[in-house]
């Protein structure tokens, strides 16, 4: 039988919500941001239904809206662009390097401009960015960064766990992360105001909302009842978390240093067998980090070298016993909904704004040759066991060079 990864609390503190027990902060959503700041190191925490809400709660927080440039990787989820888009801002693609598949920093200042209001770091695949050259350009320009660490739980940077290196922090709680509720995620900040901000935002826009939380309802039924109370004072949408995954949330943070430490183990497993061979280039890790391994990103180098198809690489790697890994997402721009322009509907300033290929050579060319190998094996017996099965389809390949 398969292991769960709900072996905590979760069923506890769920009972416990379906029994209208509190917390030891009040309510589920309350104690998962006391405990996640805490453990992240920040001031300010605010949880909300999805890593997308709160990238659009962010830029909506720092005042991104028509016209405004906001800076995104080239390589990474689409979120990070549908998320501009519904600031009606416009995302400004910088290239990657060739070496750590990150944003490169270099390109962030080359991408600039008069109207750039906001940058989005990812740390793809559980690495961290070049944080200290992104922070210096961030002075420089007085250009806020938001940190994108859905993919990377602990992971760290110079020692220090990657948090709150600048305005907004913010991760995911989506299915197959580090620590998942199914769906959900959280927002870290230090600015007081920004809070503020960005929980009003997800919250309709109620006006005793703060920084902290707030409360919505009153048992003062006379006050809030009364025809001339009035309850919203700013624009805001519905990205609240419920309860339930919150409760869940709470009881996998509990848990997230082993949950990490696996996913470690089991990406290690498989480097040993991919560091002996040369047409298998694992992301490279900097001696100033720590790599959270949400997922082990690898370019395939074995067209060039065997003359062996991608496709090829992995069907033979599922004959011999292997799990089908996972191909990277397209470069956003080249994605249709971009490419057709579907956007330009959503907003008159888009009339103008088109993207080309050969606009981030060096992700467009990477992204084809990435392997992306589970590493969320909770069995570590059966992730052995692929490592196998790759070094079985390495050796096969090497003998046929």
């Amino acid at each position: 039988m398969k292991q769960s990864k709900y072996t905590g609390n979760e069923i506890k503190y769920i009972t416990d919500v379906l029994n209208q027990a509190p917390s030891k902060h009040g309510s589920w959503c309350t104690a998962l941001e006391k405990e996640f700041a805490k453990k992240f190191n920040a001031k300010y925490a605010i949880a909300m239904n999805s890593g997308t809400a709160t990238l659009h709660s962010a830029l909506e927080a720092i005042g991104v809206g028509y016209g405004d440039e906001v800076i995104v990787p080239a390589l990474t989820v689409i979120m990070n662009t549908t998320t501009v888009w519904q600031c009606n801002a416009i995302p400004v693609y910088a290239d990657i390097d060739p070496d750590t598949f990150l944003i490169d920093p270099e390109d962030i200042e080359r991408k600039i401009t008069p109207k750039t209001k906001a940058i989005v770091v990812v740390s793809l695949y559980g690495l961290p960015c070049d944080m200290d050259r992104i922070n210096s350009i961030s002075k420089k320009y007085n250009i806020p960064i938001i940190e994108d660490h859905a993919q990377c739980f602990l992971g760290k940077y110079n020692g220090k766990i990657a948090g709150v290196a600048n305005l907004f922090s913010s991760w995911s709680f989506e299915n197959v992360k580090h620590m998942s509720s199914g769906e959900g995620g959280i927002l870290l900040t230090n600015s007081e105001e920004m809070a503020t901000a960005s929980r009003k935002t997800g919250g309709h826009g109620y006006k005793n909302l703060g920084a902290s939380g707030g409360r919505i309802k009153f048992n003062n039924e006379h006050t809030v009842q009364d025809p001339g109370y009035k309850r919203h004072d700013k624009f805001g949408i519905n990205y609240r978390l419920s309860e339930f995954q919150a409760a869940v949330a709470l009881a996998q943070l509990e848990d997230l240093e082993k949950k990490v430490e696996k996913r470690v183990k089991v990406a290690n497993l498989f480097l040993e067998e991919i560091n002996r061979c040369s047409f298998l280039k694992p992301q490279k890790v900097p001696n100033d980090r720590f790599h959270s391994y949400y997922t082990l990103g690898v370019c395939y180098l074995g067209l060039e070298e065997l003359g062996v198809t991608w496709q090829e690489f992995r069907d033979k790697y599922v004959e011999f016993g292997g799990d089908s890994f996972y191909a990277a997402w397209s470069v956003p721009y080249l994605e249709p909904v971009i490419a057709n322009r579907e956007y330009e509907s959503r907003c008159p300033v888009y009339k103008e704004v088109a993207y080309k290929e050969g606009l981030c050579p060096v992700a467009e060319t990477i992204q084809p040759k990435l392997m992306q190998f589970k590493t969320n094996y909770r069995n570590l017996n059966e992730a052995t066991e692929k490592a196998k099965s790759l070094q079985k389809t390495i050796e096969y390949y090497k003998e046929k060079k």
